[in-house]
């Protein structure tokens, strides 16, 4: 019996996330974010007692479907273990952007932010929150070794995902390639690298080039860069967590701007 009952709860998760090409987007400032961004086309938010209120606001605004609920009915609709604070949204996926428009229509000089292989979400997440924070045009990742844009990865993000192009390539080699035709220039970041990121003149259109944690930058992505960087970390510790390495490299490019 206790089997039958699961199986019966398993099928009415699957229909409850029937979404018709739509995804599931949770957390307060990710939610907040979306319902704001009129790229977004919003069919549904389901909300909690005690969640922020200002997404009723939102919400209303946007002439979006509210469903007053409880927290198992959102826990149901979403993965397993996401923290949703109470709210969660269905809205349509954005639409992706190419290198060539995002440089267009970039305001000068643009820094882009480009991940070599950064799979885990929570760290894409947190550097496209860094790149909203300091200023970045774009954040560029290869297709093929890169989080979808998710619930998972808009929660990390904390909002940054409806402001920041994510920018998706075949070929990490080719998009710096084609920005260096654009006048970038490209950046690899690397713990052994002799010259720091303060020497340089960063009043200018830069590809900031970062790889995953442990194996780095790929061999062909470096070889694809002007030149290698690093930080100005101590001999004790010197490496940082990717999202972090992001952060600090943003803000050096941001303070040079306003110098």
């Amino acid at each position: 019996m206790t089997r039958h009952r699961d199986k019966n709860r398993r099928a009415d998760h699957k229909d409850r996330n029937d979404t018709g090409g739509m995804i599931w987007l949770w957390g307060t400032h990710a939610v907040k974010a979306a319902l704001k961004n009129p790229a977004r086309k919003c069919r549904k938010v389901l909300i909690s007692q005690g969640a922020d209120p200002e997404i009723l606001q939102h919400a209303a605004h946007s002439k979006v479907i509210v469903e007053n609920t409880d927290h198992t009915a959102i826990e149901r609709a979403l993965p397993r273990d996401s923290v949703h604070q109470g709210v969660a949204l269905l809205a349509s996926p954005l639409e992706e952007q190419d290198v060539a428009s995002v440089i267009e229509a970039a305001k000068r000089p643009c820094c882009l932010v480009l991940l070599d292989q950064v799979t885990d979400p929570h760290n894409f997440g947190a550097v496209i929150r860094s790149a909203a924070a300091f200023g970045a045009c774009a954040v560029v990742v290869q297709d093929r070794h890169s989080p979808p844009a998710s619930g998972v990865l808009a929660k990390a993000a904390s909002g940054a995902l409806e402001t920041v192009p994510i920018v998706r390539v075949v070929n990490i080699a080719r998009a710096l390639e084609q920005l260096g035709e654009n006048g970038f220039l490209r950046l690899a970041l690397a713990d052994e690298a002799a010259k720091p990121v303060e020497s340089l003149d960063l009043k200018r259109d830069i590809v900031l080039v970062l790889g995953s944690e442990g194996e780095g930058l790929r061999r062909l992505t470096r070889e694809s860069c002007d030149m290698s960087i690093r930080l100005p970390t101590t001999p004790a510790m010197p490496s940082l967590n990717v999202s972090n390495a992001a952060a600090v490299a943003l803000y050096a490019w941001a303070i040079a701007q306003r110098t």
